[in-house]
């Protein structure tokens, strides 16, 4: 490896002139619940609110490009940021819990996983996702440690907040989520001036750019920083005062629970130069943060000796990320892999991949979401498509052979519609309320780790997430194939409770063309004694689908029998020739209710223009658990248009259009809790 880390470039983009504090005040003026009376009016394109990106202090000479803000970190106030509300995650970080390895390859306690990941362009990147379902819809949750929202330019900003939808998706499969501080290189338009402003001091010696770090990290509720200082011309000076100020940053990020994540370029001397190892240049920067991204110009022996240097030091050697580029040659690219995760010995250190957005981007223009969630899976599985029997012939050692897989399910309730995130249409039991495709992170469901284990004796079938149908969300699970003995799909690792309240429901059906189908239940109460071993399962009747049927069903099963621990939970098809299978929602609780409404629904502001209006809503958090907010508009003849979604208390509507007859349109707000159950409607309208 012989290139420092890569680097965005912004492209042309269209003009968005953004309000000032005056505005956003405006805009945050109180309205009368259910009405719109009190909303701001705004001029056209004014309403969007997009992820928000700043310089550390002062500003770049010159006029910023189309659709491009230039805004200052250090001025920044959360009263002052009128898409604070939008961006922020309300989704707390879960705990996670290792299984046996499915496989005899994959180790525990070993090499961890970072990505980093560029969700879209710096400027004009969607606070709450947007309308197409051409998206890296991030899903591989179960082998990451750590995701860095990734980016930044010189032309656009310099430190990037995550969006409250990938935040949230993160944190609801238990990984936390990393601003980053870019500082460029001169050639990719660096200037030192910005490094300085970085780890400038007030009179009394401190640092208040750490303080403003720790502060937009904890009001937009994500995890911490990576920190990626490039830009060349630095001294010894410059060294101690970015060494001083990692340290400030650390000690104030602890007592937030924050991260942070140094890259191998700046030395202590204060220069740039990239050392693809943890040596004396680096390790006092490293002893100051959490973990340290090893450029890429690593070799087998400067990796050995780093992962030594880290455990002399007091440290875990998997606390360094050795990088691995894959932006573009994805599974393609040559990768030393016995210098990171040896298979004869325990692991060097873990490694970080940059840009695995790969396997959204090499497709072409007019892929499918199909199209990438089978690219993805071939990435971090590898070419057998099945973590259990891992193939070790390929070149690519993919993330399931070597890295145990972690999951969240270990409480109830717990539900799943296998909604990834983004989809053509939006279902609600198993009716389209909107034709319109769409992305947004925040509403994934915890999805299977393990992709896809079959265990059988005859036939493998397929199994994918797949987009032509959905029981909730936009996509459902398909196993598809020629049954000539049973199969059991393996989905979900678990620590879930059985008692004599215990219910789980499958809402399930077969496509036209499938043949009869029986369903079963697999239910694994204890884990295997050594990895690779497969799970004991019991099998619960779930019944059978016959073609005359048609349409969804919903299997409810009482497991009074059972007590004790759910390690696994599967299911278990038998059927003769085609098979055509879809489970649309898995569903295990001991109680069911209906969450509480949201209250104080209302409009926030408004623009009309040539694309129709643009709407800002507001409401106040439901009492009680819940899991995410849906968000409908009411036509004149009573039907509901499913419009977008939020874990957060704001949504931003946009294309909004009058109906014939129609004096106001009407909004609805529901929560939805962990089984999918929607509470009562807040309602509001915005008169024509």
């Amino acid at each position: 490896m012989t290139q420092p880390l890569p680097h965005p470039v912004a492209p042309a983009r269209r003009t968005v002139v953004l309000a000032g504090a005056g505005a956003a005040a405006a805009l945050l003026a109180p309205a009368l619940p259910g009405t719109a009376a009190a909303a701001t009016a705004q001029a056209p394109g004014k309403l969007q609110p997009y992820a928000s990106y700043w310089f550390p202090d002062s500003l770049p000479t010159g006029t910023p490009g189309d659709g491009v803000t230039w805004r200052s970190l250090k001025s920044w106030r959360a009263e002052d940021d009128r898409d604070l509300e939008f961006n922020t995650s309300t989704v707390p970080l879960a705990d996670r819990f290792t299984p046996v390895p499915v496989n005899t390859t994959a180790r525990t306690g070993q090499a961890r996983i970072a990505s980093l990941v560029a969700f879209g362009h710096t400027a004009g990147n969607p606070a709450q996702g947007s309308a197409t379902a051409d998206h890296y819809a991030l899903s591989q949750w179960a082998y990451l440690d750590e995701l860095v929202f990734w980016g930044g330019s010189a032309g656009e900003g310099l430190v990037l907040a995550p969006n409250a939808p990938v935040v949230d998706a993160a944190h609801r499969n238990g990984v936390p989520v990393l601003g980053t501080v870019f500082l460029p290189p001169v050639h990719h338009g660096g200037d030192l001036r910005w490094t300085r402003d970085l780890v400038q001091r007030d009179d009394a010696g401190r640092f208040p750019l750490a303080a403003k770090l720790v502060e937009v990290a904890t009001a937009y509720g994500f995890d911490g920083w990576f920190l990626n200082a490039e830009t060349e011309g630095g001294d010894e000076a410059l060294g101690a005062d970015m060494l001083a100020f990692v340290t400030d940053l650390r000690a104030r990020g602890e007592a937030a629970g924050l991260r942070v994540t140094w890259y191998d370029a700046m030395t202590v001397k204060g220069q740039v130069g990239w050392q693809g190892a943890l040596d004396a240049e680096n390790t006092a920067l490293f002893q100051e943060a959490d973990s340290m991204f090893v450029d890429f110009r690593w070799t087998p022996q400067t990796l050995a000796d780093s992962g030594g240097r880290a455990e002399d030091a007091g440290r875990s050697r998997y606390e360094l990320w050795a990088g691995v580029d894959v932006e573009s040659t994805g599974w393609n690219r040559a990768v030393d892999w016995d210098a990171i995760v040896p298979t004869d010995r325990d692991h060097t250190v873990s490694y970080g991949f940059y840009r695995p957005e790969w396997t959204l981007s090499h497709l072409p223009e007019d892929r499918t979401p199909g199209q990438f969630h089978a690219a993805d899976q071939r990435f971090w599985t590898g070419s057998s498509l099945d973590p259990a029997r891992p193939d070790g012939s390929d070149t690519w050692r993919a993330p399931a052979t070597s890295v145990a897989d972690r999951s969240t399910v270990d409480r109830l309730p717990f539900a799943t519609t296998f909604n990834t995130g983004h989809g053509l249409r939006w279902y609600e039991d198993g009716r389209p309320l909107s034709d319109s495709a769409w992305n947004h992170l925040g509403l994934q469901d915890r999805l299977p780790g393990r992709r896809w284990v079959v265990r059988t004796e005859g036939r493998t079938p397929s199994v994918a997430f797949d987009f032509d149908d959905a029981w909730h969300g936009g996509s459902s699970l398909l196993v598809d194939g020629d049954l000539d003995a049973p199969a059991t799909v393996e989905l979900f690792g678990t620590r879930l409770p059985l008692t004599r309240r215990t219910v789980v429901e499958l809402v399930h059906r077969i496509d036209p063309g499938s043949g009869p189908v029986t369903v079963e239940l697999a239910v694994a109460l204890r884990e295997p004694d050594r990895p690779g071993d497969p799970l004991a399962y019991t099998y619960l009747p779930a019944g059978e689908l016959r073609p005359a049927a048609g349409g969804w069903s919903t299997a409810t099963l009482r497991p009074h029998s059972l007590r004790g621990t759910v390690h696994a939970v599967g299911v278990r098809l038998t059927g003769a020739g085609p098979v055509r299978w879809r489970l649309g929602a898995l569903a295990v609780r001991d109680t069911v209710g209906k969450p509480h409404p949201p209250a104080a629904l209302r409009v926030t502001g408004t623009a009309t223009g040539a694309d129709g209006t643009e709407l800002r809503l507001r409401w106040r958090r439901a009492p009680g658990p819940v899991r995410h907010y849906e968000v409908h508009r009411i036509l004149p003849d009573g039907t509901r248009r499913f419009l977008g979604g939020a874990c957060g208390t704001a949504f931003f509507l946009s294309g909004i259009r009058r109906e014939p007859g129609e004096r106001s349109a009407r909004f609805e707000v529901r929560a939805v809790d962990e089984l999918y159950a929607p509470s009562t409607a807040a309602v509001t309208a915005h008169r024509w």
